[in-house]
């Protein structure tokens, strides 16, 4: 891999230079105000400018361990003259102080003091926000204890406030890890393209990111996808050996496992060949040997097998899996004896091995000893990785009927062909595994001396996170209850002992001994592993004794805190009823918790390579490959494919050709991925407890200090607390400034005081390649502004004042803006914080307060019945359902009343009209409206998968005729049922607590593109007899001045649905308002909830592991009401329209066979205007595409309309002066770096353009490659982009859109109209 080493004299010049940005500058050790030199005596001049420039963006590319020993002991000293000044002072110190601790600490990975520091600096520093290597350092501690969720909102932040941000790549990757692990494959692959892209150094190799992407597409089962990006990588020139022994592994043993990948005989050659590959490239993989064992056995090599697994047992550390494939190749040759020893090793090793358990409760069976074979399959159901218990419990049951009938005596005279399992437990391990566990054992003791004398007894053994099985790959479920180690010693009888098989393990990480220490957060698993040795207390040993106390210890410290918890803990930020970050939240909660994890240089940990979906077949879970002196590895795996086996007792022979979880793993990487459980996120050693809060210091004064007064707001970092040590959480809401270009101002107008500055020297355009969103920050949160007494944050209910009214007159004229950017760009293109003061990143709106009581979390749906025609175009209407108080309106009887022909939109009519127009199918399970459960039936969950495909109208609607003979079929069957049965007998089955899966598979037809005007000419005229302020198109409609289509908003869509299709919950693009109506016959069954409570419905998704904006997600209606979210439902008959104003979240099932159209509106108000920009800058912050082009509508409406609502014309012309001046900025930026500006005039119906790697708006000046330009195909980039594609842009042509002049007399012209005379206020 790359070495991204920064010397310190770089490091220094970089500082000087400012190449990492003006505002860490001040961090600079020493500068603190009112601190006397004297206080630094210690730390010489050249010492204070070396540490000026080491911060958090050096992670990962200082060589502590290596050559960097004078740094490492500088890191050191300014380590101890810094606690001794913050002591020396009482904690009166700047807040940067906090912060450049915060920064040394990390670089020295000792992560609690570095928490500790950064939660001071947050809490002292009020903008916080604007210091990127913050926000990075912060996003990098979060991420080595696992907490993900928060580890992602930093690091988002971070690309928001900075999108330039010298580390951008790292980000990327760890995002596209982090949203690997949490199944949000869309999201994970953006970002490993991002950093694909980014020619800068980072921590990982490209190739290694390549592996990452190839991966991925083998998680989500597309094999020929990863197949393709497999075999493309081993044709890169250079391939590091690990790399290639890697995925070649990773090949070899999914051509094994998965059928699509072509027939039995060629794919088991084609994986032998892989994997014998692989270790000719690193011929000590003991996953490799232990793979290719797997091929042999599944191909009768027996013998071959058993070499493989020898190899494999003699290369890496002692697996459970290699053992309990051993003893099913034993028993496939009749060798039951030494088929139970293997067995018992696999278990001992592991003793939540469901699979070996159960391979040994079919050998005790085989050999009719039957009591032995039952404890077995007890053990096996026990294990959370168990896959059919409910089989299990059958078997049980059977076999105890069958001992129940025996004679008396019988089994006592009978002879045993086998040991019992209390005997076998005891027998000698086979020489085989002690000499090599034996050696182990001894340099694993020698190697932690401060654990000599801690015995691994009920489980808890001192392994290494690297011997730890790969959780990454473990069912979300269960993964707390199998942080078993890869090797134990033996203990007593599972039988006798059930606690020592299901305990939960510790693990010891790679930071230094002295930077241990252990989380005070307990475990589910942990708690009631306390209560069972309290149960127990009089029958302990030694060892249970010390984890009792150990327990309790932990658990009364758990109590303080959780009652210490300041009151950041209600912000809308904190996890779920004060849930605990670290260990997570939602269905996959523990695969947040606990992953792999890449240790680059500095031996920091960074992410889980590969995550599983829930309820993965796991019958057998491999070790990780031990690794050797200093060598490290990258730790890869493979996810599981479920078990075809159905059967009570699984046959001995699945094992040959079912697909265990895997891991590759690569040695001598310089990046190297290990386990981390959920106890080793926050419990790296087994010394005294302490917080990864509180800073480890010896002197009780100074971690006070650093921890701040109890009620001071400042969390103490212990778990819980990570919830509010993330910065967003104690956002003074009522100083909030909004977040954007235009959402500055769509929150609040700078008040005359700040005038001046805001126009002089804050303004830039929504594409700022900063970011710098705001109006000058300081000065409105200092100003006595009314913004203040204004909904502070977005997505709040707008009232009646949305934003103060102002002087038009504040706003310069375009000469005077342009005046003010001269020579701001002739420092060049670094930097735009010099331009302006940057605008907090956007949040979700906390939960409207006070809230509803549980009486009206029911409200009737605003309804308007229509008769006539007058009625439909009545003004009040428009008002009445523009309302921001009125988040849906349901419009009865709109067709009747206009005489609209709904049969033009009927199955019949389409067909006849354009039968093979193409249709996007949605498969989905059929389910009750108001329920949502996972595929067995089981559980109600919020995700709701679909899978996606294409056909026609003519073969949807024969689909569609066809479910509803076979429905009215049914209807009779059940009415002769009803008849022949007793009403008790027919409605028994409807009582059962859970509904029973599998369920019924229905499709959808779904974003049918009625755009076309040649072929929809009928449908889209009959349209236009709707009221103005529904139509497509109109004059008041802002989305009538994009300019060019947007389909499925500017134009109609179509869906066609049989009973049960569903639209999942969203907020329209934009949050524009949408239009929908029923064609019928059938009704639809809507859900909705206001504007005001999508900060909790964010929540949930993230609670759930779901992605907000773009997963797909059914709302469970009980969690809502237990958050006091108020829930609109009604029933949409055919002709009814819906309205759904600005930002409502809403779902739809349809409930009978029918056909909707729809489509968006933009009312021309400044509530809608202000929603409509929020998101914009939400969807910017959370990488996801904007659709509609707020810059580039924002100039359009300025053309086109006049606007006379003072708030509106405020909002919009703010826009206008940052993108203005943000444009002439870059200009003048780029004609002093001596790049050409080529005009390239947009045509007639152009799109806006948006960046083709991150997909952000890009307006006037796009950047486009040499190569793109000559062929005229025009990929266009944004200014970031390009940057880090090209550092100084010299593969790139500058495209300019619009003449300076031309903006500035539309600037110029846009001025607020009189209010009409008719116009209702």
């Amino acid at each position: 891999m790359k070495s991204c080493g920064v010397s310190l004299a770089a490091a220094a010049a970089a500082a000087s230079t400012a190449s990492f940005g003006d505002e860490e500058k001040k961090m600079a050790a020493g500068k603190a105000s009112g601190q006397s030199e004297e206080d630094f005596a210690s730390l010489t001049a050249e010492e204070r400018e070396l540490l000026s420039g080491l911060d958090s963006r050096l992670f990962g590319f200082l060589r502590l361990h290596e050559d960097g020993a004078r740094t490492k002991a500088l890191l050191l000293k300014a380590v101890g003259c810094y606690e001794s000044l913050i002591l020396k002072a009482e904690g009166k110190v700047e807040s940067d102080f906090f912060c450049q601790l915060g920064h040394f600490n990390l670089l020295l990975e000792d992560y609690p003091k570095a928490l500790s520091a950064y939660q001071r600096y947050y809490s002292l520093q009020s903008d916080y926000w604007k210091n990127a290597a913050f926000l990075y350092g912060l996003g990098l501690v979060y991420f080595h204890y696992n907490a993900f969720q928060w580890a992602i909102k930093a690091f988002r932040e971070v690309l928001y406030v900075d999108p330039s941000f010298c580390r951008a790549k790292e980000i990327h990757l760890r995002l596209g890890l982090m949203f690997k692990v949490n199944t949000d494959f869309e999201s994970s692959l953006k970002h490993f393209q991002l950093a694909l892209v980014d020619c800068n150094p980072c921590t990982l190799s490209n190739a290694e990111i390549r592996f990452h992407i190839a991966h991925l597409y083998e998680t989500q089962r597309k094999y020929h996808s990863a197949k393709e990006a497999y075999e493309q990588l081993l044709q890169t020139e250079n391939l590091p050996a690990q790399v290639k022994a890697t995925v070649l592994q990773q090949l070899g043993w999914m051509h094994h496992t998965v059928d699509q990948l072509g027939d039995k005989a060629t794919k088991e050659n084609y994986a032998i060949q892989c994997l014998q590959k692989s270790l000719e490239a690193d011929p000590n993989s003991g996953q490799s040997w232990y793979f290719l064992g797997r091929c042999y056995s599944s191909i009768g090599k027996v013998q071959d097998a058993f070499i493989s697994y020898r190899q494999s047992i003699d290369k890496s550390e002692a697996s459970a899996d290699t053992w309990c494939s051993i003893g099913v190749l034993y028993q496939q040759q009749n060798q039951p004896m030494d088929a139970l020893q293997a067995y018992i090793c696999a278990v001992q090793l592991d003793h939540g091995h469901a699979a070996a358990w159960m391979d040994l409760g079919t050998l005790y069976e085989s050999c009719n000893q039957s009591q032995d074979a039952i404890k077995c399959y007890l053990n096996a159901t026990r294990s959370k990785n168990c896959s059919n218990t409910s089989a299990l419990a059958a078997r049980i049951k059977y076999l105890q009927a069958q001992l129940c009938n025996l004679p008396q005596g019988s089994l006592q005279n009978k002879t045993k062909l086998l040991p019992s399992i209390e005997e076998a437990w005891s027998l000698p391990i086979p020489a085989e595994l002690t000499s090599r566990q034996g050696a182990m054992n001894t340099a694993q003791q020698a190697c932690k001396p401060q654990h000599q004398n801690t015995e691994p007894v009920l489980g808890l053994s001192q392994t290494p996170i690297s011997q730890q099985l790969p959780l990454h790959m473990i069912p979300s479920s269960h993964v707390d209850d199998l942080s078993s180690p890869a090797k134990r010693k033996r203990t007593s009888s599972p039988t006798k002992n059930t606690l020592d098989a299901w305990s939960t393990g510790h693990t010891v990480s790679h930071p230094p001994v002295q930077q241990q220490v252990h989380s005070w957060c307990l475990t589910p698993q942990k708690l009631q592993h306390l209560e069972q040795l309290r149960a127990n207390r009089n029958n302990l040993n030694p060892a249970q004794k010390l984890m009792l106390e150990q327990l309790e210890s932990q658990f009364v410290l758990m109590q303080q805190q959780q009652q210490g918890l300041h009151k950041g803990q209600s912000s809308h930020l904190a996890g779920p009823n004060s849930e605990r970050p670290l260990s997570s939240t939602g269905p996959s909660q523990h695969l947040q918790a606990a992953g792999t994890g890449i240790q680059n240089q500095n031996g920091h940990s960074t992410m889980p390579s590969n995550s599983v979906t829930q309820g993965a077949a796991l019958n057998h879970l491999p070790s990780h490959t031990a690794t050797s002196g200093g060598q490290q590895g990258i730790t890869l795996t493979k996810e599981s494919k479920p078990s075809g086996n159905t059967s009570a007792v699984p046959d001995t022979n699945r094992h040959s050709g079912e697909t265990p979880n895997s891991t590759a793993s690569v040695e001598g990487l310089p990046n190297h991925v290990h386990q981390v459980t959920a106890d080793a996120v926050s419990s790296p050693s087994h010394g005294d407890s302490k917080s990864p809060g509180l800073l480890s210091s010896d002197n009780p004064q100074l971690s006070a200090l650093l921890m701040g007064k109890a009620n001071n707001n400042v969390g103490t970092g212990t778990c819980d607390k990570v919830n509010n040590i993330h910065p967003t959480v104690h956002t003074k809401t009522e100083n909030s400034v909004a977040s954007s270009p235009s959402s500055a101002i769509s929150t609040a107008t700078p008040s005359p005081k700040s005038t001046e500055q805001t126009t002089t020297n804050s303004v830039t355009s929504l594409n700022s390649p900063h970011s710098g969103h705001a109006v000058n920050g300081d000065a409105l949160e200092d100003s006595q502004s009314p913004i203040k007494t204004d909904p502070p944050l977005i997505g709040h209910k707008p009232n009646s004042q949305i934003i103060p009214s102002m002087s038009v007159s504040i706003y310069p004229s375009s000469a005077e803006v342009l005046k003010a950017c001269r020579n701001l760009g002739k420092n060049g293109l670094s930097n735009s914080s010099i331009l302006l003061d940057k605008c907090p990143p956007p949040r979700p709106p906390p939960p409207p307060h006070p809230p509803l009581p549980k009486d009206k979390l029911n409200p009737p749906t605003p309804s308007i019945y229509l008769e006539n025609k007058r009625d439909a175009f009545f003004p009040p209407l428009h008002q009445f359902c523009t309302n921001p108080n009125n988040p849906v309106t349901v419009i009865r009887g709109l067709a009747g009343a206009l005489k609209l022909d709904l049969g033009l939109f009927s199955t019949k009519t389409l067909v006849e009209a354009n039968n093979e127009h193409l249709v996007e199918v949605r498969t989905q399970l059929l389910q009750p409206s108001d329920e949502n459960w996972d595929p067995t039936g089981t559980k109600k969950i919020w995700r709701c998968e679909s899978s996606k495909s294409q056909t026609t109208i003519a073969k949807y609607a024969q689909y569609q005729a066809s479910s509803f003979q076979e429905s009215l079929k049914e209807e009779n069957e059940k009415k002769s049922h009803h008849k022949d049965h007793s009403d008790n007998e027919s409605t028994s089955s409807d009582n059962s607590g859970r509904r029973k899966g599998p369920f019924k598979t229905i499709k959808f037809g779904t974003n049918i593109d009625l755009s076309d005007d040649r072929k929809w000419k009928l449908q889209l005229h009959e349209l236009t007899k709707l009221p103005a302020f529904v139509r497509v198109v109109s004059a008041g409609n802002l989305l009538s001045h994009v300019g060019h289509t947007i389909l499925g908003m500017n134009t109609v869509q179509l869906y066609m649905k049989v009973p049960g299709s569903r639209t999942p919950g969203h907020q329209e693009n934009n949050n524009f308002c949408s239009v929908n109506i029923n064609i019928g016959p059938g009704d639809c069954e809507w859900f909705v909830v206001p504007e005001n409570y999508w900060g909790i419905m964010n929540d949930f998704c993230e609670r759930n592991n779901m992605n907000f904006l773009m997963g797909s997600w059914w709302p469970n209606l009980e969690d809502l009401y237990e958050a006091n979210v108020p829930v609109y439902r009604f029933i949409q008959r055919p002709g009814d329209l819906v309205w759904i104003n600005a930002g409502t979240v809403h779902w739809v099932q349809a409930i009978g066979w029918c056909n909707n159209i729809a489509w968006n509106v933009g009312p021309l108000t400044a509530c809608q205007y202000k929603l409509a920009v929020e998101r914009y800058e939400w969807n910017k912050l959370q990488s996801v595409k904007s659709i509609v082009p707020m810059v580039h509508l924002s100039w359009n409406i300025a053309r086109n309309i006049k606007v006379s609502d003072p708030k509106l014309f405020e909002m919009i012309k703010y826009c206008l002066l940052r993108t203005l001046k943000q444009c002439q900025t870059l200009r003048e930026a780029l004609i002093a770096a001596g790049k050409e500006i080529v005009w390239h005039e947009r045509t007639k119906e152009e799109p806006a353009h948006y960046c083709s790697i991150c997909e952000v708006e890009v307006f006037n000046l796009l950047y486009v490659t040499n190569e793109s330009n000559s062929r005229k195909t025009y990929i266009v980039h944004c200014l970031d982009c390009a940057r880090k594609i090209s550092g100084n842009l010299e593969n790139f042509v500058v495209l300019e859109q619009y003449k300076m002049e031309d903006l500035m007399q539309v600037y110029d012209q846009f001025t607020l109209a009189p209010p009409l005379p008719s116009s209702l206020s």
